[in-house]
């Protein structure tokens, strides 16, 4: 039975999806458009785009997407260490011209320094979150609310 003619049952989410949906889903994450998407997976694009309205396939496709990019950040991270590395080599080697010295070393220093304000900004929010769920207005807005 085709797509068009079998009834659209509104799953909730963690709801099996089928094989055709699982393809579009890995199909959107590889593709530029919806329509190159449809067209790879063998759906009509409204099919695709209207899957794309259903919480059930709209929740597992963000999933994948937010999994995909986790992957890539941390590919990301672990390649942080080799590339201070070769900025610590250009700044430090005395053959390598002034300018690219200069301008190793100022990346150190400017992600160093961004990487410390960062840190303590983290710090304060947390320290802010805290004092809110312990503050005295904390309990007078669950009792307004």
């Amino acid at each position: 039975m085709s797509d068009r003619r079998r009834p659209q049952i509104a799953a909730g989410h963690g709801e099996k999806l089928s094989r055709n949906q699982e393809r579009a889903i890995a199909a959107l994450l590889a593709e530029p458009t919806i329509d190159a998407a449809a067209k790879l997976t063998g759906v009509g694009e409204r099919t695709l785009r209207r899957w794309l309205q259903r919480p059930d396939f709209a929740a597992r496709y963000a999933d994948a997407r937010r999994a995909l990019v986790d992957n890539a950040v941390r590919d990301l991270q672990a390649a942080t260490g080799e590339a201070v590395r070769v900025l610590q080599d250009v700044a430090g080697n005395p053959q390598t011209p002034p300018a690219a010295r200069v301008a190793a070393a100022r990346t150190i220093l400017a992600e160093a320094y961004r990487g410390t304000e960062l840190f303590d900004l983290g710090v304060r929010i947390a320290k802010l979150e805290q004092t809110i769920e312990k503050g005295p207005w904390h309990d007078r807005r669950a009792a307004t609310a």
